[in-house]
């Protein structure tokens, strides 16, 4: 006899099989708790959109001309994107106005490195800052002019 479950994934076992019923079982037989939603602050960000792999990682220079290029590269390629604020402030940008994806948008790869004023809803969660942008209300273009210091992408010193 074969277990239901195994026509998901014909390399699953029946054992892999039995276990995630086990646990779908005790998410279902769990007492249900009250649902707490996060509640949004409308908030006003200016900074710069910034690659955030590179920028945590510190792999390279992160940020302004000297990583222009790179930084377009990674949000092409799905790294998320984030703006980071005068006060080293860094709030992760999951939509971008009326996108459906943030992952290679257009709209945020061309203001990649730019310096942006934002409007959104900012939602805070175990100290890590999610923006919802509503609005890009002024983009100044790439000011901060690094590659003068670090040379041109990707390698920067």
């Amino acid at each position: 006899m074969r277990f239901p479950f195994s026509r998901l994934n014909p390399r699953t076992s029946w054992v892999s099989s039995i276990a995630s019923l086990a646990l779908i079982a005790g998410l279902v037989g769990a007492p249900f708790t009250e649902a707490r939603a996060a509640t949004p602050q409308r908030v006003q960000i200016t900074g710069e959109i910034i690659d955030t792999w590179c920028y945590v990682t510190e792999i390279m220079f992160a940020e302004g001309t000297a990583h222009h290029q790179c930084a377009i590269w990674c949000a092409v390629g799905g790294i998320p994107v984030s703006i980071k604020d005068k006060d080293g402030n860094i709030y992760m940008v999951l939509k971008l106005e009326e996108d459906t994806s943030s992952v290679a948008n257009p709209k945020i790869i061309t203001i990649q490195t730019h310096e942006v004023t934002v409007d959104g809803d900012l939602y805070e969660r175990d100290g890590v800052k999610y923006i919802f942008v509503n609005t890009v209300a002024d983009d100044k273009g790439v000011v901060n002019l690094t590659h003068e210091d670090y040379g041109i992408v990707p390698f920067g010193k």
